[in-house]
């Protein structure tokens, strides 16, 4: 694993944590392909339930290095073409990680750090923690991480902020959308904690499929009988899963279900 990027194990909980602070977490090439195996990794691990993702530093991110965005500017189109594929990939990975996943964000999230705080489930911020979609500065645009702001903030905010590039305080971000939750820098990692304390009391399988309903709702607007097929066939198979019977069975007997006897993270 790259040193630009921390893995840790504590329960069933994974916490990777961007590791370059000394340049407030801006990510180059080499950080987005550690980030992203380290994601696919903890996706595969059967004993992870939840993912928080943070930034070691002053930071959580303060989205590209420039040094890294010079050296892009001097290369030809098709490579700067593979590069935002790399970039579009670990967003799409993180967006669809099949476990739930919290940001923990204090100071800077600029640029692509938007992108990943827009990616995952649970976003909860520190009161000093600024953000910005700045790439208008530089004549760019937000393009790759664009779905993923544009569903957490909505068109409307999106049109403003991608094209003043200026900054926003975290209740902003919260009155917009991009995060749940603003709280004093040190009540930070305590919010995560209960974050996740209420994962580990929801059952595996349905806390990591709450954001594929949520994308499969937002992708059949306009066909209604096929979204009732759909969601008509998830919550029938779940009822019928070993999950969904000892949900039941739980909640019946008034106990706790099996998955909650785990030691909360």
């Amino acid at each position: 694993m790259s040193d630009a990027l921390h893995v840790h194990h504590q329960g069933a909980v994974a916490t990777l944590s961007l590791n370059r602070p000394e340049l407030h977490n801006a990510f180059d090439a080499g950080l987005i392909q550690a980030l992203t195996e380290a994601l696919e990794a903890v996706g595969n691990d059967p004993s992870v339930r939840a993912v928080v993702l943070a930034g070691n530093g002053a930071s959580f991110s303060a989205g590209a290095d420039l040094q890294w965005m010079r050296a892009m500017a001097s290369a030809s189109q098709e490579e700067n073409r593979i590069d935002a594929l790399a970039l579009a990939r670990l967003m799409r990975t993180l967006d669809e990680l099949p476990k739930p996943t919290i940001a923990r964000v204090q100071g800077a999230s600029f640029g692509g750090g938007v992108g990943l705080v827009a990616c995952c489930d649970i976003t909860i911020a520190a009161e000093g923690a600024r953000f910005g979609l700045t790439e208008s500065r530089l004549g760019l645009l937000p393009a790759v991480i664009s779905p993923y702001v544009i569903a957490a903030i909505g068109p409307r905010q999106a049109r403003r902020w991608f094209a003043t590039g200026e900054h926003f305080e975290a209740a902003t971000a919260l009155q917009i959308g991009l995060v749940h939750q603003v709280v004093a820098a040190d009540a930070l990692d305590a919010a995560v904690q209960a974050q996740l304390a209420l994962l580990a009391k929801a059952g595996p399988v349905a806390a990591a499929s709450a954001k594929i309903l949520v994308r499969e709702v937002c992708a059949a607007v306009g066909d209604r009988d096929g979204l009732d097929r759909a969601n008509a066939g998830l919550i029938a198979a779940l009822r019928a899963s070993d999950e969904g019977k000892e949900g039941l069975s739980a909640f019946l007997e008034k106990r706790a279900p099996s998955w909650a006897d785990r030691k909360a993270p």
